[in-house]
């Protein structure tokens, strides 16, 4: 796939904002937030960073692979698969419907093309992409694996014996990017679990390489992402904390744990919309 300029990715990242709105209020059901939030990445991921095609194949072998952690943020996996060719884009229209393939959270039994696990239980991400990043690197193969969690997520204990053991097996293949976007289902992730202002820390100290990125500027975006694909095979996972604001950059969205999972209403969709350039064509 050829590689975006910042001005095409943004123009991606608009068009997959819209669909992610438009999805969510059609059932009356979903996450917005935090899938507006990951856009950017998401656009940047698929159609520079990752060395893949539409072409699906579940083992991955010979091309680098993506799994979601926070499996609520589907709207924005879904539209990027679609709009990166995975399957038609008119698929979007079916999200959350009776025997659709789209899912509220992701699943393979429907074998939509691009998801290679069910992500709807929060905290397990990263502990399959140990194991898809290991077998990679027992079988010779150079590709990378990259996992995205969220911050909320942290809280489950799992992650955290991943992250040892990740370091602990050098799995240096392995990029993990957490959404710090500071907001969780109830309310702030400071306050519903704190786990400390340092996370850098805790991450260095388990042993990884920690880098830091702004979630909505594609030029720090894409030179971070591609720092991390240079720090692979020195021995250490990577690690990337990366800064999004819920919501963004609707005005009314942004910021706020309400509309983590909270569908808008026909109103609230055409003032979404309209902040929104429709570049790449509605479903």
């Amino acid at each position: 796939m050829a590689q975006l300029s910042a001005i095409e990715l943004s123009q991606v990242s608009s068009q997959v904002r819209r669909d992610i709105l438009r999805m969510v209020h059609a059932c009356k059901s979903g996450h917005p937030g935090g899938s507006l939030g990951c856009a950017d990445y998401f656009a940047a991921l698929y159609f520079n960073i990752l060395n893949h095609t539409p072409d699906f194949k579940m083992d991955g072998i010979g091309e680098d692979v993506f799994f979601l952690s926070n499996g609520h943020i589907s709207p924005v996996f879904y539209s990027t698969l679609a709009r990166a060719g995975y399957f038609p884009v008119s698929e979007l229209s079916t999200f959350r419907r009776l025997n659709s393939r789209l899912q509220g959270h992701p699943t393979t039994h429907e074998h939509l093309p691009g998801i290679r696990i069910a992500s709807g239980s929060l905290g397990q991400g990263v502990s399959v992409a140990c194991g898809a990043a290991l077998s990679k690197k027992l079988n010779e193969d150079k590709g990378l694996v990259h996992v995205l969690m969220g911050d909320g997520e942290i809280e489950e204990g799992q992650n955290w014996e991943a992250f040892m053991f990740a370091a602990h097996q050098k799995i240096d293949n392995l990029i993990v990017t957490i959404d710090f976007n500071g907001q969780q289902i109830d309310g702030s992730t400071r306050e519903v679990m704190g786990i400390g202002n340092d996370i850098e820390a805790k991450l260095l100290a388990f042993g990884w390489d920690v880098l830091h990125m702004d979630g909505h500027n594609f030029e720090d975006i894409l030179k971070v992402m591609n720092i991390a694909k240079s720090h692979a095979g020195k021995g250490k996972p990577i690690f990337i904390m990366m800064k999004t604001e819920m919501g963004y950059p609707v005005d009314f969205m942004m910021g706020s744990h309400k509309w983590h999972g909270v569908a808008p209403n026909d109103q609230e969709l055409e003032n979404a919309l309209s902040q929104l350039p429709e570049t790449l064509g509605d479903y």
